[in-house]
């Protein structure tokens, strides 16, 4: 595209946004790409354009089903929004697996939430320190109008603290607030309630402290690192149930694989990738309800490196004969507000789930970011990762050379027992169609 200035973009209709896009690139069809993409009814793209800014049409991820996950005692078939074939194939033979072997066990310990108001002061701890009290109350006085409704589904400010970093950055002070918000996010909500606390504590400042001079609030927002909502989820079996999973006998198995868990905790470039594994079933169940990925995933890391380096969100315990494989991680999850309620899919996917509760949607997040995360593991201490992988990606090398049905039909059969890779497929290809 020609990198020209675009003015006011935003004010312009959707068709002529794409027009002005048209003209700067050399695919003419532009236009007839992105509106194939436009839903069917207009209802529902007119509410789809409605949630981003500069909306032109519809990108599409495939929506999967990974069956048959005992987690806690009951049965879920799980919605996954996710493009990579091999990691919905992987969910779903952890998931059988472990059915048969008592599941996945998982519970929340904790749904509490953070946000703060960060502020400039020159003037030492002890003069807030000294009101502190009544500036608190004050702020929940003022907040009530935002909180009344969360308060009578049980949530709202669980709590306020005055916190001193000035020692790490010259005068700067916090007022943290812990926050419940039940089967909601939460985000708007205490993003509201913090942005109304500021006004509130600058007025407070100003009208009942001798010296608000050099006094300046600089932001407050919620914080995406929730290191107290955490889920701890676990699957468990007796090592013999290992035999089938490998040509190693169970034992040899488990060792391998405990220590590949072990690297996974003392090396941070392993660690990335093992935990990348366990988001790639995580995200996608995210995804597929509406809820925003990209604050899990943040929290997730900053949660793996807590203790000052990067490791496995994963433990593993070997002992009197047994396996138990453990994930614990923060996960900031909700069911009502936001896309959850409006888009059909994400609405359509908390159905087949059951309509769970937001501590029941972390328990099923959870469970398949370990299923996954198992999956790969095993993979890796066993035949290889790119062995799968590869076998589930060569439908995606037959779209990309043009195959035909009878094509596919007769290179999955050959593959079958072969390596798969683009220039192998392609060279297969060739001399099919000779």
């Amino acid at each position: 595209m020609k990198k020209e200035f675009l003015k006011s973009f935003s004010k312009l209709t959707k068709n002529e946004k794409i027009e002005v896009l048209r003209k700067g690139i050399a695919k003419s069809d532009l236009k007839e790409i992105v509106s194939s993409y436009w839903h069917s009814n207009p209802g529902h793209q007119k509410l789809f354009e409605e949630f981003s800014e500069n909306t032109i049409s519809n990108f599409y991820l495939p929506y999967n089903i990974a069956p048959n996950f005992l987690i806690n005692k009951t049965i879920y078939h799980v919605p996954m929004v996710i493009e990579e074939s091999s990691v919905v194939a992987a969910a779903s033979n952890s998931a059988k697996f472990w059915s048969e072997r008592g599941g996945f066990q998982s519970s929340v310990i904790s749904t509490k939430k953070l946000g703060h108001i960060h502020f400039i002061w020159p003037n030492g701890i002890k003069v807030f320190e000294n009101k502190f009290t009544a500036l608190k109350q004050e702020i929940i006085t003022s907040l009530s109008p935002i909180t009344e409704k969360m308060e009578k589904r049980g949530g709202g400010i669980t709590s306020i603290k005055l916190k001193d970093l000035s020692d790490q950055l010259k005068n700067l002070y916090q007022l943290e607030f812990e926050f419940e918000t039940k089967e909601a996010m939460g985000a708007n909500f205490i993003n509201s309630c913090l942005e109304m606390g500021a006004e509130t504590l600058n007025k407070f400042v100003v009208e009942k402290l001798n010296n608000p001079d050099g006094f300046k609030i600089i932001m407050s927002i919620l914080s995406n690192y929730t290191p107290e909502c955490l889920v701890k989820c676990s699957v468990e079996t007796e090592i013999k149930e290992l035999e089938t999973l490998s040509d190693f006998s169970a034992q040899e198995f488990a060792e391998r694989f405990e220590t590949a868990v072990r690297i996974a905790q003392v090396d941070p470039h392993r660690a990335t990738t093992h935990n990348k594994g366990i988001f790639n079933g995580i995200d996608a169940v995210v995804l597929s309800t509406g809820n925003d990925f990209r604050a899990v995933e943040a929290c997730g890391h900053a949660y793996a490196s807590k203790n000052g380096s990067y490791s496995s969100l994963t433990n593993i315990e070997i002992k009197n004969d047994k396996f138990k494989y453990t994930l614990t991680i923060p996960m900031a999850l909700g069911t009502i507000g936001g896309l959850t309620s409006l888009h059909p899919l994400a609405k359509l996917t908390l159905e087949i789930l059951g309509n769970p509760s937001s501590s029941e949607l972390m328990n099923i997040a959870a469970s398949v970011g370990l299923a996954n995360n198992f999956s790969a593991v095993r993979a890796l201490i066993s035949k290889g990762i790119q062995a799968g992988h590869m076998k589930m990606h060569l439908n995606n090398i037959l779209n990309q050379l043009n195959a035909t049905t009878v094509e596919k039909t007769a290179a999955i059969k050959y593959f079958y027992d072969k390596t798969v890779s683009y220039s192998n497929v392609k060279t297969y290809l060739s001399v099919l169609r000779k």
